[in-house]
């Protein structure tokens, strides 16, 4: 999220939340030919970016159930609720394949700018995995080509030891992490020329995955997250985080800030949250290191080039959770884990999780309360 440090904090944390992706006893893909979820799609609608709203099979955008996913998302108690979120079956008309996405808007628009991530980047993504562009330069939207704006660090902070598969599937990776990139900047770049979004102090995270058939791909900018749930040798439902948390004090992330000017520290109002702050003022305070839009920063350190990573599925992997900082700020990993483990009904999980961080944080805020009344007592 981000703030001013007038601001005291950040602005009110809303949950999103997916839980996604399980994979059978045969262990081999998705079983997408049942009931049609029909639901909008987001189709560009000229050169000014305008987005209109089609029906498509397979694709859910809001609170709902899908024949693989439910998803939820509650408005918290301040400002306007800045989160979207996707999940797409039949990708690309393969009935092995799913996208789904969780982005978490911050500033004064981030609202509009993770909508429009949400809306174009699914489309963008498929562009570049399942057409033959080669080597061919990166257009814009309205017929420009896209200038190479990518990290000059980026190779060397997507080293995550989670990213590189083994043989046979590293090629098959290195293509798929190459369309993620691709795509991010395109959209990015997008989101820099629009002329109705504006996008300098304001943002938004990216969590997303594709999985086909037993390969699957995360791409993760910012602090939301994605977490794996397996089943060990006991039956618990064990939590495996797939993603980094991409915040300003990550080491490898704050070496980049540094080096190009940026600085990263924590507001004596928020002592454990580092942001990111411009070089020659206490602003705009960025609490994530990697974003669309922000261009304020955009050259002092933050990035919009995802973490992308590669696992294998196994029979032993059930379901994967996708969801906003205001998940798991409250909550461990494995809580969440446990959540979902008591629900009998899929379509419960994401809302019993968005529930008990609710609950959570209430606890936290009151407990806060507490503590400065009894130290102000005579």
């Amino acid at each position: 999220m981000m703030a001013s440090p007038s601001a005291g904090g950040c602005s009110g944390c809303l949950d999103c939340l997916q839980d996604i992706v399980r994979a059978f006893s045969m262990g081999s893909c998705l079983t997408l030919e049942q009931r049609p979820v029909v639901l909008d799609r987001a189709t560009h609608n000229g050169r000014d970016g305008n987005v209109r709203k089609e029906e498509v099979h397979g694709r859910l955008i809001g609170n709902g159930v899908g024949n693989l996913s439910c998803m939820f998302t509650r408005q918290g108690k301040k400002g306007t609720n800045q989160d979207a979120m996707v999940v797409w079956e039949n990708f690309n008309g393969r009935s092995d394949t799913v996208f789904c996405g969780v982005f978490d808007g911050h500033g004064p628009h981030g609202h509009i700018v993770a909508r429009k991530v949400r809306d174009t980047l699914p489309s963008k993504l498929r562009d570049f995995i399942y057409d033959d562009f080669g080597e061919s330069p990166i257009w814009n939207s309205d017929g420009s080509i896209l200038e190479e704006t990518l990290s000059p660090y980026a190779d060397e902070e997507d080293k995550s030891p989670m990213s590189l598969p083994k043989e046979p599937r590293r090629e098959f990776f290195f293509s798929m992490k190459d369309s993620f990139r691709k795509a991010f900047r395109v959209i990015d770049n997008e989101l820099k020329l629009h002329r109705n979004i504006d996008s300098i102090c304001s943002g938004s995270t990216a969590v997303t995955l594709i999985k086909q058939g037993q390969d699957l791909i995360v791409g993760n900018l910012g602090d939301s997250r994605a977490v794996l749930g397996t089943r060990d040798q006991n039956g618990r439902l064990v939590a495996h985080q797939l993603t980094v948390d991409l915040k300003p004090d990550h080491p490898r992330e704050a070496r980049r800030i540094k080096r190009c000017n940026g600085r990263v520290f924590a507001h004596q109002d928020e002592p454990d949250v580092s942001r990111l702050w411009l070089p020659n003022c206490n602003s705009p305070g960025l609490a994530m290191a990697r974003a669309f839009g922000d261009f304020c920063l955009k050259d002092f350190g933050l990035i919009c080039v995802p973490e992308v990573t590669y696992r294998q599925i196994s029979k032993k992997d059930e379901l994967i959770i996708l969801a906003t900082d205001g998940v798991w700020d409250v909550l461990t990993n494995q809580e969440v884990m446990d959540v979902v483990a008591s629900c009998s009904e899929r379509a419960a999980a994401a809302r019993s999780i968005v529930d008990l961080a609710n609950q959570q944080r209430n606890w936290i805020k009151s407990k806060d309360t507490s503590s400065v009344k009894e130290a102000q007592a005579p």
